[in-house]
């Protein structure tokens, strides 16, 4: 029988969390896309923290409430002092609102 989409997605995602971690100097940023809103946070895997963690309010689910999520992310992380993270986008595909977080993550001023 043929797996699910989500247990494709499934998949990819223990292939990718054996390779990324965060670092205490290099958090993981961790983006989830619920159909409803959209998650980030950056973790610190060594100490098994959250650092800081935003989500888009109720009713957007669009690219540019990622958009929105990517930048406020980012000004938390430079107020913590957070300059690189390791990107983590949990299963996803790279397009769509996790690139438009990216993007923007990356345009406020996040390195990876």
């Amino acid at each position: 029988m043929r797996p699910t989409k989500y247990q494709l997605r499934a998949r990819r995602k223990r292939r990718i969390r054996a390779k990324v971690a965060g670092t205490p100097e290099r958090p993981r940023l961790s983006v989830y896309c619920s159909l409803m809103r959209v998650y980030a946070q950056i973790i610190d895997d060594v100490a098994g923290k959250t650092l800081t963690a935003v989500s888009s309010k109720a009713g957007q689910k669009n690219i540019a409430a990622a958009t929105k999520v990517g930048e406020t992310i980012a000004k938390k992380a430079k107020e913590l002092k957070i300059s690189a993270v390791v990107f983590d986008r949990n299963g996803r595909k790279y397009h769509g609102r996790v690139k438009a977080l990216a993007d923007a993550a990356r345009n406020a001023g996040l390195r990876f």
